[in-house]
């Protein structure tokens, strides 16, 4: 899979419901509680995409910087970030090889934006590398579905219409490799195209399992509200202590 034609601008057009404004303020207020920030704290927003969680938490006084491999989404983050009057340093990059060394406070990785490399070891080399990325002490939190609760309810066709078009998703999960494969058809301003991604998807205790062996001290889990996580969650928070 290219990145570039998965998280584009048919991404931002058929996901604005869920990337909008006031869900955008309700994540930036979860982020900021459960990792316990503080102005003037330097955290990491790794997969970055437009900016709009890394933008609200620099508007509330952390130091912040944003990777992410899409010049598309790096450029409508700046350009947020202008608006907002506020200075978030983005950055172009993989995430497998962040260059840093004890570098930052906190690394926000959110919205399911772990687990699209090819094989495991290329996610876990993610997590090692943020993991050298933090300082002692420093906190990792990554945001994606709760695979306990999302098997109850697979549908493996998914269509989302917006003003006449359409995102068609057929997805297929795959219990031995712990990958859900799609099949996506956009159908917007009278052209159709089709991409094909795959997504690691992880139960909380096997995403525990990696974090401790990428060096993590210490793993917590939530649901999307913040709470202890349980099978009726549809999202998991997890956070590591380096």
């Amino acid at each position: 899979m290219e990145r570039d034609e998965l998280f584009d601008e048919d991404y931002l057009y058929f996901y604005e419901d869920v990337l909008g404004d006031e869900r955008s303020d309700l994540a930036a207020d979860l982020v900021w509680r459960l990792l316990e920030l503080e102005p003037g704290m330097m955290v990491l927003d790794l997969a970055c995409g437009h900016g709009r969680i890394a933008n609200r938490l620099a508007d509330r006084g952390a130091r912040m910087m944003g990777l992410d491999a899409t010049p598309l989404f790096l450029e409508r983050a700046r350009a947020d970030a202008e608006r907002l009057g506020v200075e978030v340093e983005y950055v172009e990059g993989d995430m497998r090889e962040l260059p840093w060394e004890s570098r930052f406070d906190r690394i926000v990785n959110w919205f399911t934006a772990f687990g699209y490399f090819d094989d495991d070891e290329q996610d876990r080399r993610v997590l090692r590398a943020a993991h050298r990325a933090l300082r002692p002490g420093g906190r990792l939190l990554i945001e994606n579905n709760n695979l306990a609760e999302l098997l109850g309810r697979w549908q493996p066709w998914v269509a989302v219409e917006r003003d006449g078009d359409f995102m068609l998703d057929r997805s297929v999960f795959d219990p031995v490799s712990g990958r859900a494969s799609t099949e996506r058809v956009i159908v917007r301003g009278g052209r159709t195209r089709r991409t094909s991604f795959s997504v690691r998807m992880f139960v909380a205790v096997e995403l525990r399992a990696w974090l401790r062996d990428a060096g993590f001290s210490s793993v917590e889990s939530y649901d999307g509200e913040g709470e202890p996580l349980t099978v009726q969650g549809r999202r998991m928070i997890t956070i590591a202590r380096r």
